[in-house]
């Protein structure tokens, strides 16, 4: 599976989520899985959307002809806009699905790491953070994907916005600790999203 991450800043919010329900349009496109999103928690005219393609294969079949078309009705209403693929590796907690209508926030973490450390913290990412995330009351799918260049993303499903801040509260220094972490990762970049139910897909 394939999962696309886009992020861009907000410039005209009403002509941007109208635009946003034309990206229906993807229902009919041959290997694709879902798409949703939604508003920062952090900087409120940041949109992070997260779309999930069976293949590179169906997604650059998708980009050559339909893109265009459906993202005119976006154009004006954004800028900043940059876009991240990750090839999916596997779960945190067990049996992902794209999906996004039982959870308020998704959390994003986007880790550059070092070259000779990316065993270790893909080791360290499923022996370590993913069994602490798994059993954490609130938290209910994610997945771990590559890109190119020794970056990583985790991407991770949540009740409320209140259960992910008790797991970074209560665990998170530990965790990062126990799994080495700083020596892995060269840079670490998150955020928290509050999911806008009218952008899935």
């Amino acid at each position: 599976m394939l999962v696309k991450w886009i992020r861009c800043t907000v410039v005209d919010r009403r002509g941007f989520e109208r635009g946003q329900r034309k990206w229906a349009g993807l229902l009919g496109e041959p290997g694709f899985r879902a798409q949703g999103g939604g508003w920062s928690r952090a900087a409120p005219s940041v949109v992070h959307v997260f779309a999930f393609w069976e293949s590179r294969a169906f997604y650059d079949s998708f980009m050559a002809r339909s893109h265009d078309r459906l993202h005119a009705a976006q154009a004006g209403t954004y800028r900043d806009l940059r876009t991240k693929l990750f090839d999916y590796r596997f779960d945190v907690k067990t049996g992902f699905e794209p999906r996004f209508s039982d959870a308020d926030v998704l959390r994003v973490a986007h880790c550059r790491v070092h070259a000779d450390r990316v065993e270790h913290f893909a080791h360290m990412q499923e022996k370590v953070w993913n069994p602490a995330m798994a059993g954490s009351p609130g938290m209910v799918r994610g997945l771990f994907g590559e890109a190119p260049g020794h970056e990583f993303v985790v991407l991770s499903m949540w009740q409320s916005a209140q259960e992910f801040g008790k797991y970074r509260a209560d665990r998170v220094e530990r965790l990062s600790v126990r799994a080495q972490t700083d020596a892995d990762v060269a840079s670490v970049t998150g955020d928290v999203v509050e999911l806008e139910p009218s952008w899935t897909i």
